[in-house]
């Protein structure tokens, strides 16, 4: 108030100011004036303003006051409450982790029911595959029989061809000596033909001669009454010349006579021969058809006896292979039923477990979220205490932040085991063997369990092309199926390659290949891929084997077991050999 008051004008200033009304003196008091009233203004506005906060600041004082005390009361509530859930949480912590106790428990109990039925199963399997085996010898021995019997068929059949051939033989020769017997006959008949012929031609002669006896009588008695009258000198000549052509024609009819005669005997002596011979050859014939007919019988009725023998034991076969494979139906059904039986039963299991394990996990969400709210408070109330300088609850503090970290990590470990909870299941029942094997520079890195790809390596200094290689993919008794590496495609030294399968969905990259008529590689319980040479080598296999976990094979006792990054190939001096490790996880 002082400070704003004007201050009375001296003496000298206004004789001054009296003396000059305009000069710069009084102008530059007359500013001063003024500007010292707008400060003091200035000042009496702030001052104001202060008082009107100094008021603020204590109704606020008295209103945070009201506000300390209630939330102390809140914060008291508050941590009775918290107190209370946070023994809540501790308790539902301990049952669960009783449940989570019995729960594993029984887990262990039903994956030894799982272990001692997979046992089971594998001696059934073992059964089963003697009966198959046994099925495949009485097969074997039904195909080695049905051959037989084919075989004797055949020979009977031919048998029977080469009967109905000497039956027809043994007709035609039967046709032939009939034949032989009408044409001896009709010779016979033509021999006594000619013989009453020679007989007609002999008597005929006879008559001729007679006859020409006669003639030659009345002519030689005509020719001596010709004579008598013939001049007597010439009688005796003529009567010698007359003798003479008389016994010339004497002597040549008898030569015909007997040339005919001879000819007659010889031709006909010839043709009884001729018979006489085709005769006995044809009844040489006859009796080696007869013998052969008895000995083709003979063997007709051997075969028989023995088609009968091989159709006895065929039927006992078939009746034997009938019992077996209804006992082994019997036996598949049955095994069939239990395994679905154990099945269904595991399943429920597996349901009730991973029910349980959602429950836990929803009950960690929960303990997780109210640790989270919690914490939340306390650091509320921490920066209350901080401010208002309070003794801070340090290990209240710590054992809610250390609570937290372990029920985060306790969530994440129990998220993690949920996706893994099949894997686990799996692989305590089953361990996994692999089979390497490689004879070149080129080796099988890996396959995949899921069947999404196989990984091949270039151990050497230089570039392979392989054009023409193929990957042969097998899986148990599924039919193989290979993979064929583009025309162009090189492997760089020292690198890989990955051969995708067309569903894995992936962007191949210069190292990447997709088999695009393929969707996976395929999983199974045995799976083997094998590197192929464009001339048809064997250069590089692997194969992956599930074998139930305590159990020995006795194919693993050719093998090393190694593991991890013990699975390393050889240097590239030994490379060349064959290579042979066993991968067990």
């Amino acid at each position: 108030a002082a400070m704003a008051t004007a201050l009375p004008p001296t003496p000298a200033s206004g004789s001054r100011a009296a003396e000059s009304p305009l000069s710069p003196a009084r102008l530059s008091r007359l500013q001063e004036k003024e500007e010292l009233r707008q400060l003091n203004d200035r000042l009496a506005a702030y001052i104001e303003r202060v008082r009107a906060l100094e008021a603020d600041k204590s109704a606020l004082q008295q209103r945070l006051n009201e506000q300390q005390a209630g939330s102390d009361r809140e914060l008291g509530c508050l941590r009775l409450r918290y107190e209370t859930e946070l023994a809540d949480a501790r308790r539902a912590l301990d049952d669960i982790a009783i449940e989570r106790a019995t729960l594993q428990v029984e887990l262990g109990k039903i994956g030894e029911e799982h272990r001692q039925l997979h046992v089971r199963n594998s001696k059934k399997e073992s059964d089963l595959n003697l009966a198959q085996a046994r099925v495949r010898d009485l097969d074997a021995q039904l195909n080695a029989k049905e051959a037989d019997l084919a075989t004797a068929l055949n020979e009977n059949r031919t048998l029977e061809n080469e009967l109905r051939e000497l039956k027809d033989q043994v007709l035609s020769l039967n046709l032939s000596l009939e034949d032989t017997k009408k044409h001896l006959h009709s010779e016979m008949l033509r021999r006594v033909d000619l013989e009453n012929h020679m007989k007609t031609l002999q008597e005929e002669m006879t008559f001729q001669k007679h006859l020409h006896e006669d003639e030659l009588k009345e002519t030689k008695r005509a020719h001596e009454s010709r004579i008598a009258e013939v001049e007597s000198g010439r009688q005796r000549e003529f009567e010698s010349k007359l003798s003479d052509a008389l016994q010339g024609l004497r002597k040549q009819h008898e030569e015909q006579i007997q040339g005919y005669k001879e000819e007659m005997e010889r031709t006909f002596s010839a043709k009884m021969e001729n018979a006489q011979l085709t005769a006995a050859r044809n009844s040489e014939f006859a009796n080696a058809a007869r013998e052969e007919l008895m000995e083709t019988q003979k063997r007709v009725d051997t075969l028989v006896s023995q088609v009968n023998q091989y159709q006895t034991q065929n039927v006992a076969l078939e009746s034997r292979i009938k019992e077996l494979q209804n006992l082994l139906d019997y036996d598949r059904d049955l095994h069939r039923r239990r395994m679905a039986e154990k099945e269904e039963e595991m399943v429920q299991a597996q349901k009730q477990a991973q029910a349980q394990l959602e429950e836990y996990e929803h009950l960690l969400d929960v303990k997780l979220a109210l640790d989270l709210e919690i914490n939340a408070y306390r650091k509320m109330l921490e920066g209350e205490e901080q401010r208002l300088k309070l003794s801070p609850s340090a290990p209240s503090h710590s054992t809610a932040t250390q609570a937290a970290s372990q029920g985060r990590r306790f969530l994440h470990g129990k998220k993690r085991k949920l996706k893994e909870t099949k894997k686990r299941e799996h692989s305590t029942a089953f361990k996994t063997i692999q089979h390497v094997s490689a004879t070149g520079n080129i080796s099988i890195e890996e396959i995949d369990a899921d069947g999404n790809f196989v990984r091949l390596k270039n151990h050497s200094d230089e570039d392979q092309p392989l054009h023409g290689w193929v990957l042969r993919r097998r899986i148990g008794s599924v039919a193989d199926v290979t993979y064929k590496f583009p025309s162009r495609f090189t492997l760089q030294a020292g690198q890989v390659v990955t051969i995708w399968g067309a569903a894995a969905g992936v962007s191949p990259g210069p190292s990447d290949l997709v088999w695009k008529s393929q969707k996976s590689w395929g999983t199974g319980d045995n799976i083997g891929v094998t590197l192929i040479t464009d001339d048809g080598e064997e250069l590089a296999e692997r194969k992956i084997m599930l074998v139930p976990r305590g159990e020995e094979s006795e194919q693993d006792d050719d093998y090393e077991e190694i593991t991890g990054s013990e699975a390393e190939f050889a240097p590239q001096t030994k490379r060349r050999r064959k290579k042979k490790c066993c991968l067990v996880s």
